[in-house]
């Protein structure tokens, strides 16, 4: 296992912030999970050494969070909310859109390695679901045909460079900010 320097040093900063070691094991395994994507067998004995306690003790934590993981996601890897707010508004429709047009079933990886899909509990944007998140990348109102569209450009790789989706994040980047005009004494 290769960790940068940069998250060996965050590491080697975080421990000595706890009471005991033990106590920085989820710092810890956020910071490599960051990394890699993932918490191997290899890792997570790693970090039991770091922290001086038993792999299994690693083990239990990382089975336990839903958000840690022991395989890596897809190069592409789809969030969708599915909280009472975007459930009600169609995300277990979208959802099994997004298996059907990509080959895979929510919670798994396709086998060649593209796309995995995620159900997520709250995805923070609840006034504009079915919520959808690709990557970091925050889509709304992803429902019926318009989540048959958003699943197909994902298929061909165009949705960066679709007009008709454009994610939360890329919309705050391209919006200029308004001056307003100031009054004259």
């Amino acid at each position: 296992m290769e960790l940068s320097k940069e998250t060996l040093t965050k590491i080697e900063e975080v421990i000595p912030r706890y009471p005991e070691k033990r106590s920085a094991a989820l710092m810890v395994i956020h910071l490599v999970q960051d990394e890699l994507g993932f918490i191997s067998d290899e890792t997570c004995s790693w970090i039991a050494e770091k922290l001086e306690i038993e792999p299994i003790n690693i083990k239990e934590l990382i089975t336990f969070y839903p958000m840690l993981r022991e395989t890596p996601w897809a190069k592409k890897h789809i969030r969708v909310c599915r909280t009472l707010p975007c459930a009600l508004r169609g995300s277990y429709g979208t959802c099994k859109i997004l298996e059907d047009k990509l080959g895979v079933k929510e919670g798994h990886v396709r086998e060649d390695g593209e796309f995995s899909i995620e159900f997520m509990e709250c995805l923070a944007d609840c006034g504009e679901g079915p919520v959808v998140m690709v990557g970091e990348d925050t889509y709304e109102n992803i429902e019926g045909k318009n989540a048959e569209s958003f699943a197909d450009l994902l298929v061909q790789e165009k949705l960066d460079t679709s007009k008709d989706f454009t994610s939360y994040e890329n919309g705050l980047v391209s919006k200029s900010p308004v001056s307003k005009p100031t009054k004259k004494k």
